[in-house]
């Protein structure tokens, strides 16, 4: 039996892996490449690596964002994607805290070389990962509230 949290947690490790899981090669493959593919033009590695010791400046100069745009979203879908294949997301709106994550950490990772955490400024890694949480927040929040909606609709309210 396919395990949706299995594939998730996979794909979170590298996209397309829990697509590989899921018997979805040619996709998972496809998700592998691009992967790969944005990994190389933005210099993903590099500015991971540059975060990881504290050479945020180094990291922000690192990064070309043009291409680094690209990855939330295809991190963030090819998550969802491995999900869903494996049997999860079956709730209504279950997307909406992916795509509003993708959204977020998008949003988070063009404004990463201006914000300031407490004077600091957290750089292209840091940043994106922490606007997961208001992606999550407000992803759970409108599916609430469409869930509400859709529900007062049906009771013919």
């Amino acid at each position: 039996m396919n395990n949706p949290l299995e594939r998730l947690l996979w794909s979170i490790a590298l996209p397309g892996f829990g697509q590989l899981l899921n018997k979805r090669y040619v996709k998972g493959l496809t998700f592998i490449i691009l992967e790969f593919l944005i990994n190389v033009q933005a210099n993903f590695n590099s500015i991971i690596m540059h975060s990881f010791n504290g050479e945020i400046e180094r990291a922000i100069s690192g990064a070309n964002y043009l291409w680094l745009m690209f990855y939330p979203c295809l991190y963030f879908f090819a998550m969802w994607d491995a999900f869903k294949d494996a049997g999860g997301g079956k709730s209504p709106y279950s997307f909406l805290p992916f795509v509003s994550c993708a959204y977020f950490v998008t949003v988070g990772l063009m404004l990463s070389g201006k914000i300031k955490l407490l004077g600091i400024i957290v750089g292209p890694v840091w940043m994106p990962m922490l606007f997961v949480i208001p992606g999550l927040a407000v992803g759970f929040l409108v599916r609430a509230i469409l869930l509400f909606a859709t529900k007062k609709q049906v009771q013919g309210g």
